[in-house]
């Protein structure tokens, strides 16, 4: 299984590893209610054994796995070795386990799970069947957040919930576990100035009023809001990157059509953004696009990042 972090890899591994002992299987649907299936959900079967290949990347732990596998199992129909973060075993482990792999007993299963398959040698992948996870879009974990905080009695406004999703990149996991954290300190009610305030990020109003000054080339604003955005101790390395991805949607919301479905974010935004991108023409868009990649580019390494988000905004 591979993939980016948090899109559900050694979760899977460990529902098939049900599917596969269920006492009403094999299927595809386990009960989830058998002995080996709760086992398996409490970490705790004799059977699925879960293993972090950065802690146990030797050569003299792979030797003891094959040295285990000629056991059978305790209980189930397989014994299931599920190795996490798999690209993390020394080139010697991996030739270690490769005859295990050629030639593995009737009652062994393996499952390698990786964000990182091209550091995997060939001659592991050849000998695997491989699946790719997708990252998840921000919809559908702002929807799962939102089953989340409705079962949890959670208050959240859904500007809110795509903001954490966004922020989350395609992981659910980071995003469930910021919620949480969230959660833990605002009291049940979580606000966007909570998310900011954790995060480091701008509030969403502060950056359609930059848009606003943009439009209107009023340069006073502009230096006014990002001295707000700093003197506020705001990350602004991932200032600049919204800022990017803000006329990134811009620029999509101007070809016209369907694209609106390639925008991530609340309609509430999405309005805001159509009212703005009329201000602007298609190649001021390109134009404002390149300076702000290069700002993201350079601003990782400079000093003084404010200096360069204003003469950047400046430019455009």
């Amino acid at each position: 299984f591979t993939g980016s972090r948090g899109v559900g890899k050694t979760s899977t591994a460990r529902i098939l590893a049900k599917a596969l002992n269920c006492e009403q299987g094999p299927s595809p649907a386990p009960c989830n209610r058998c002995t080996l299936c709760e086992e398996i959900t409490q970490g705790i079967s004799l059977d699925v054994l879960e293993i972090d290949g950065a802690s146990n990347r030797g050569i003299d732990e792979i030797r003891t796995l094959r040295e285990n596998v000629k056991f059978k199992p305790a209980r189930g129909r397989y014994r299931i070795y599920i190795i996490d973060e798999v690209h993390m075993l020394t080139g010697e482990a991996f030739n270690a386990l490769l005859k295990t792999l050629e030639e593995p007993p009737a009652h062994v299963k393996f499952i390698f799970a990786t964000t990182e398959a091209h550091r995997v040698p060939m001659t592991i992948l050849s000998r695997c069947q491989r699946f790719n996870f997708r990252r998840i879009p921000a919809e559908e974990i702002a929807n799962k957040l939102r089953e989340v905080a409705k079962g949890e009695q959670i208050q959240i406004t859904d500007q809110t919930l795509y903001r954490i999703a966004r922020s989350a990149q395609g992981s659910l996991r980071d995003a469930e576990s910021l919620l949480d954290q969230l959660a833990s300190f605002s009291g049940g009610e979580v606000k966007e100035s909570d998310l900011t305030f954790s995060l480091g990020l701008a509030e969403s109003g502060t950056f359609f009023s930059l848009l606003e000054s943009l439009k209107d080339r009023n340069a006073k604003g502009v230096l006014h809001q990002v001295a707000e955005v700093s003197e506020q101790g705001k990350d602004l390395i991932q200032f600049s990157r919204t800022l990017l991805e803000g006329f990134r949607n811009l620029l999509v919301l101007s070809i016209g059509g369907d694209q609106e479905r390639l925008i991530e974010g609340p309609d509430e935004d999405l309005k805001q953004l159509r009212v703005l991108q009329a201000g602007f023409s298609r190649e001021e868009l390109l134009f404002s696009l390149t300076l702000l990649q290069q700002l993201v580019r350079d601003i990782r390494w400079s000093e003084t990042p404010r200096f360069l988000i204003e003469a950047c905004l400046l430019k455009i």
